[in-house]
C-alpha cells in the first residue's frame, strides 16, 4: 500500500485549501485518515472516513470547517479533505493514514501511532 498525499499550500485566514491523498493497493477496506503536525508540536489527529465512505469523525478544532470524503470506485483509492475558514493555527505538515482499523474514532485514538500506512505528508501556511 502506498499513499500520495498533495495539495498543500500557502493561504490566508479565511481561505481554503483541498489536500488529496491517493492511494494504491488493497486499501479498499481500511479506514483512511489525516492528521498534522504544527513546527514544535506533536502530530494530531485531524479528521477520518470509513471504508465506504459512510462514517466520519473529527477532531473538535476542526468540526464545521474541515470535510474529509472519499472514493473508492476507481482502482486508485482517493481521499480528500476540503479546508475551509482555514485559521493561522491550521498550519502544519499534513499526512494522511490508512489502516485495518476498526472505525474513524479508532484511528483518532491511536493518535496516530501504530497506524499501518503514511503518506509522505503536505506543507499547509495560512498567514493572518
Amino acid at each position: 500500500v502506498q499513499l500520495q498525499a498533495s495539495g498543500g499550500g500557502s493561504v490566508q485566514a479565511g481561505g481554503s485549501l483541498r489536500l488529496s491523498c491517493a492511494a494504491s493497493g488493497p486499501t479498499t477496506m481500511f479506514v483512511m485518515g489525516w492528521f498534522r503536525q504544527a513546527p514544535g508540536k506533536e502530530r494530531e489527529f485531524v479528521a477520518a472516513i470509513n471504508s465506504g465512505g459512510s462514517s466520519t469523525y473529527y477532531a473538535d478544532s476542526v468540526k464545521g470547517r474541515f470535510t474529509i470524503s472519499r472514493d473508492n470506485t476507481n482502482a486508485k483509492i482517493t481521499m480528500w479533505l476540503q479546508m475551509n475558514s482555514l485559521k493561522p493555527d491550521d498550519t502544519a505538515v499534513y499526512y494522511c493514514a490508512a489502516d485495518e482499523i476498526l472505525s474513524p474514532q479508532s484511528m483518532a485514538t491511536t493518535g496516530g501511532t501504530g497506524l499501518d500506512y503514511w503518506g509522505q505528508g503536505t506543507l499547509v501556511t495560512v498567514s493572518s
